[in-house]
């Protein structure tokens, strides 16, 4: 199963140095059967966009969470065995899963990553999710506005210089 990991960059060092992405449990977004139910039109690839797009918001959080940590949205996309990526039944979010176990290097299809020219905007974004998520009408504009930005895709083996 492909799962989209929500992630930072420091997440990205992390595996760098360890070549896993620890610890397990992780939270985890993909085509789940209540996605494929909750976009009732959509062919695979838009379905897949959509799991990206929820670990990209996800990643906000973790931002939140890690005021250290540079102001880039991080997904990385992996190979997971379907034994060890279980859906979380949440209306919520019908993408969820939870993987029971680390991710090593080796199941990493790719990564995600904004440009460093939209820093300013998540910063903004990330101070203003919590409102957001009350229910905050202009918060929700600006956090929501983040997602017309595009994350960059790259290969596994660009990781060093992602990092550098």
């Amino acid at each position: 199963m492909r799962v989209y990991l929500p992630a930072t960059l420091s997440v990205l060092a992390e595996l760098h140095k360890t070549g896993r992405i620890t610890p397990a449990p992780l939270t985890a977004y993909a085509v789940t059967p209540a996605l494929r139910e909750w976009y009732t039109e959509g062919d695979s690839e838009e379905l897949e966009y959509a799991a990206l797009t929820d670990a990209a918001r996800a990643s906000l959080r973790l931002l939140a969470e890690a005021p250290e940590s540079p102001r880039r949205r991080v997904v990385v996309a992996a190979e997971v065995p379907d034994t060890h990526a279980q859906p979380v039944l949440d209306g919520a979010e019908p993408g969820l899963v939870r993987v029971n176990t680390e991710i090593p290097l080796s199941w990493v299809a790719s990564l995600h990553v904004d440009d460093p020219g939209v820093i300013d905007e998540v910063a903004l974004a990330v101070v203003l999710l919590g409102a957001a998520e009350a229910g905050d009408e202009d918060a929700s504009f600006t956090v929501d506005g983040i997602d017309d930005h595009e994350l960059l895709w790259y290969a596994t083996q660009e990781l060093p210089d992602l990092l550098g």
